[in-house]
């Protein structure tokens, strides 16, 4: 087992963070160990720092000692000290324990999690160069908040005054502590570095590290803020997208999101949480972003920056022949496998090939010659991106591993020997960027290690928290293949670099001011935030409030179904309502809003029924206008209700008052048979005691008719229940009368048994029966097909009538399929003589995942009836030149031959050759498997294969006794374009 642990720091151990443990003299007096505090820092959040502790009178020590704490990263840090009893191979011992520990005071920061590494270090007396260290990382966080050696040194050793680490009963412990900065807490990323880090979606880190590295990029940040994007779609343009993050990144105070960047990607939730290819996405970034820029005045700009030349040769050793071609190129990748730095790497690249033996090159006009194949580089960029290529695939695994190799890359780079002749300036130079990843092949972490300005001061950008950080921490950690825990993490490297040229690196690095960016977008951009504050608010103060949907008359007019109005298509007018206003003060409000004074409006609550219908409700304001409208609501999250408004043409003052106990709320309809519509017409009041007939007079006025026109009443009680009503029975002996009743009506006079839907019971019955039915032409592939209303209740005959005079076809040239629920496809053919309805047609109890019903149909040549006693063959037809193939649908009866078959194709072909004789072959992946006889029943035959059908040479009618036809496959110059006949041998 490791000596390297973890301690438990609860009180019961030893002391607090701010105390001191109490040991005792020589005297057997009780004394406080001394402690010596490292020397404060100016920074208060600097990267590294050393914790030193002095602890007097070592050998009386008893329980464990704090150190007081030195502040590294805005953490305080500590030295944990005890005596431990631990297990040797010797047996029992004491040792000294020594722990460093970073446990924040404060609350607020009881979520951090710090990784960190440290040297411990006992300090020798007698000879410094004997000092006594180790190492230790660790992360550090609440519930594992000191990392160190139960075992640091054995107990007698430290107490062994020859040893030299004891003076006068005294010790001194110290650790270098280096530590990244916390998470997890209120770290101020722009305070400390200026910078602001990106918010991770889930596994974007990568796109993050890449974000910051090409916005480091100053000219050519720069260049994208200058681009034309004032027509853009704010959602689907990554131009735009990368302008608002380079803004943000710019003036934002906290860490940049970047879910409207990967929305512009056309990615959802999903992708956020995949890890994609980076260099990929630098490719697709950079690609939109010149695209972007042609025509502009920064056209050409990230050609000028990323764009070097390279040139692909081929030389001839012993003849005078040279082919080459010259490649341009915006990164390069680097094998990294058994190289140990860059410039092995390149090497490599151009490192010259040897064709020769079975592989000599063909050199045209002198044939095969042994030659060298290489490349070698014209041009180098201003901004060199090397891809190292950490991640490769594994035979032996069958799967990509990730080489953690140590692999040196330098701080200043020269690659003037790989040049084909020297350029301008020479191709030295500065490490800008180191993007790292830590993990394997399965999963990981990325981050960025930045160095801004070119003047080697390094930062590290680890999602959303930026922090400043050593050079050695940027370049030299991240070389990979150490184990050691105390020099990096495991599986921790670079795997991409960026390096500027000396000779550009003031040009690219320029400072970007605000009049680089345009007015317009600074505005845009602005006003972007200033919406997504006041949506965010909403969204934060959202509980507070509910909405409520108003409808009013004019809703129900435009109604022509069940109930008065259908939720979820009918747009009411909405408001949002604080839950703690009162009814009486929601009403007022409302009626102001609604351009009404509150005298002029009655508020009725839509609730649904028993029966699943939806009516107006009274609600009593005299009892409830004391309580808040969200009570009223029965708290629920949103609330319906009719707003009754008084008639503009009116000359009362106010509306009516209104009786609960005597009188009803009773709305009406009116259907007419000729148009087989019914209509809103309105409401009225009544005293439950009064007649039906006394209704008929305000009934006829509403819809014109004379006073003397019979009317029929019904009561809509629900879709499928209308019922007759009898007109001269009072309201109160209509059986559970309610307000929000609906009473409708249609004149009597009419010669009803002659119309198709004459009663306003006919009329809902077939509005219950309306479906609406999506027909697609199943031979079109994708078709998004037409919807047509029907009655459930119609018949085959019906339906392909109704469907035929939609497309403008006869019928009888229909055919139709049922539809396949588990996949939106054509199933099982409907007979046209089946004695089904639609309803069994289209499944009614199952519909599509989209929520509508399908049906398939196709088009014929020959009439339903006909079609249905035949089988149908898609054939290729070839004719004998083996140059043209032609699609051939192809009716033989049922209880037809191969050769009734090919008797009706031949009626539909061009025959090239006199003979006028074909074949039947059957083939596969253009390999023939089949050559069917003539006499062979077509029931033999499956329909759901391709057949061909082949026109016979004249040379192929008569064979000998000693030729056969043999059939093969011939292609033309690559053999992924065969092709297959039969030929005689």
């Amino acid at each position: 087992m490791s000596d390297v642990e973890e301690m438990d720091t609860s009180p019961d151990n030893h002391a607090t963070d701010n105390s001191v443990d109490l040991v005792k003299d020589e005297n057997d007096e009780v004394v406080e160990a001394e402690v010596v505090e490292a020397d404060e820092e100016d920074n208060f959040c600097k990267p590294e720092g050393l914790v030193c502790f002095v602890i007097a009178g070592l050998s009386k020590l008893t329980g464990s000692i704090l150190s007081q704490p030195t502040y590294i990263r805005g953490l305080p840090w500590r030295l944990l000290v005890m005596q431990r009893d631990v297990t040797t191979k010797e047996g029992r011992v004491k040792g000294l324990g020594v722990f460093v520990q970073c446990s924040p005071d404060s609350i607020e920061m009881q979520g951090y999690s710090c990784y960190a590494r440290a040297t411990i270090t006992l300090v020798n007396f007698v000879d410094p160069k004997n000092n006594h260290s180790r190492d230790i990382n660790h992360w550090f966080y609440n519930k594992e908040n000191d990392w160190g050696y139960g075992n640091f040194m054995a107990w007698q050793e430290v107490l062994d005054p020859s040893k030299g680490f004891i003076k006068d009963d005294n010790i001194e412990l110290q650790a270098h502590v280096v530590a990244d900065a916390p998470h997890g807490i209120n770290w101020d990323s722009k305070k400390h570095t200026g910078y602001v880090g990106m918010k991770n979606q889930g596994a974007t880190c990568y796109m993050s590290s890449l974000l910051q590295t090409l916005y480091c990029t100053n000219k050519l940040r720069k260049a994208v803020y200058q681009m034309p994007t004032e027509n853009d779609d704010s959602v689907k343009s990554v131009p735009l997208a990368m302008q608002r993050i380079f803004y943000e990144l710019q003036y934002s105070d906290k860490a940049v999101g970047t879910k409207k960047l990967t929305k512009s990607f056309g990615w959802d939730t999903v992708d956020s949480f995949m890890q994609h290819d980076v260099q990929e996405l630098s490719r697709v970034l950079l690609d939109n972003l010149d695209d972007k820029m042609k025509g502009t005045i920064v056209e050409g700009t990230i050609p000028q920056l990323f764009e070097g030349k390279m040139e692909s040769y081929v030389r001839c050793t012993k003849v005078d022949y040279v082919s080459s071609r010259t490649e341009t190129f915006f990164d390069i990748q680097l094998n990294i496998k058994g190289k140990k730095n860059v410039h092995e790497s390149f090497k490599d690249y151009v490192a010259v090939e040897m064709l020769d033996g079975e592989n000599k090159y063909d050199a045209e006009k002198y044939g095969l010659q042994e030659a060298k194949k290489g490349v070698i580089f014209i041009k180098f960029p201003p901004v060199l991106h090397l891809h190292l290529m950490r991640f490769q695939y594994d035979p032996i695994t069958d799967s990509n591993i990730k080489i953690n190799d140590r692999y040196e890359f330098p701080e200043h780079l020269k690659l003037d020997e790989f040049l084909k002749e020297p350029e301008s300036t020479p191709p030295h130079y500065t490490l800008h960027a180191v993007l790292v990843h830590s993990g394997d092949n399965y999963g990981g972490h990325y981050v960025a290690c930045l160095n801004p300005r070119g003047d080697g001061k390094w930062y590290k950008f680890d999602d959303d928290v930026v922090s400043k950080c050593l050079k050695r921490d940027a370049i030299d950690y991240n070389f990979g293949g150490v184990e050691d825990i105390a020099v990096m993490r495991s599986c921790t490297s670079a795997y991409m670099l960026v390096y500027i040229r000396d000779s550009h690196i003031v040009d690219i690095l320029q400072e970007v001011s605000d009049s680089d960016i345009s007015e317009y977008l600074v505005k845009r951009f602005e006003e972007e935030k200033r919406m997504d504050s006041i949506r965010r608010k909403e969204r934060n103060e959202a509980h507070l409030y509910f909405q409520v949907e108003v409808y009013v008359e004019g809703h129900f007019q435009a109604h022509v179904g069940t109930d008065l109005v259908l939720m979820g298509e009918a747009k009411p007018i909405c408001f949002k309502v604080s839950k703690s206003s009162t009814l009486q003060d929601f009403k007022i409000s409302l009626a102001k809003q609604m351009g009404f004074p509150a005298s002029h409006v009655r508020m009725w609550p839509l609730e649904k029924r028993n029966n699943n219908t939806i009516r107006p409700t009274p609600i009593e304001m005299a009892e409830n206008m004391g309580k808040s409208v969200f009570e009223c609501a029965d708290c629920r999250s949103s609330w319906p209700l009719f707003l009754e408004i008084l008639d503009p043409d009116s000359e009362a003052e106010c509306l009516s008052e209104y009786d609960f106990r005597s009188q009803v709320l009773l709305f009406y309809k009116y259907y007419d048979p000729h148009m087989q519509r019914i209509s809103y017409v309105g409401h009225t009041y009544e005293v439950i005691s009064r007649y039906f007939a006394e209704l008929m007079p305000f009934l006829r006025e509403k819809v014109g008719l004379s006073a003397n026109t019979p009317l029929l009443l019904y009561e809509e009680v629900k879709p499928n229940m209308i019922e007759p009503i009898d007109p001269y029975k009072q309201l109160r002996q209509l059986e559970e009368i309610r307000d929000g009743d609906i009473i409708c009506f249609q004149r009597a006079d009419l010669p009803l048994d002659k119309m198709e839907v004459s009663t306003v019971q006919d009329y809902f019955r077939e509005l219950y029966n309306r479906v609406e039915v999506i027909f697609c032409d199943h031979t079109i592939l994708g078709d998004h097909g037409v919807a047509i209303p029907l009655n459930l209740r119609m018949n085959y005959v019906q339906m392909a009538k109704a469907v035929a005079q939609v497309l403008g076809i006869d019928w009888f040239y229909l055919q139709f399929f049922k539809p396949n629920h588990s996949r939106t496809l054509p199933d099982v053919p409907i007979q046209h003589n089946t004695d089904g309805s639609l309803r069994d047609f289209i499944n009614w109890k199952f519909k599509h995942a989209d929520q509508n019903f399908y049906l398939y149909f196709q088009k014929l040549s020959i009439r339903i009836d006909e079609f249905e006693r035949k089988r149908v063959f898609r054939c290729t037809f070839v004719n004998s030149r083996i140059k043209e193939d032609k699609e051939v649908t192809v009716y033989v009866n049922k209880d037809g031959a191969v050769k009734d078959l090919l008797a009706e194709a031949a009626g539909h072909v061009d025959f090239t050759d006199t003979a006028k004789q074909l074949r039947l072959v059957e083939t596969i992946q253009h390999r023939i498997i089949a050559l069917y006889q003539a006499s062979l029943p077509v029931s033999e035959l499956s329909t759901h294969r391709v057949m061909r059908i082949d026109e016979i040479r004249p040379d192929e009618l008569n064979l000998k006794p000693d030729q056969a036809l043999i059939p093969v496959i011939h292609f033309n110059r690559v053999c992924d374009c065969i092709y297959c006949t039969c030929m005689y041998m």
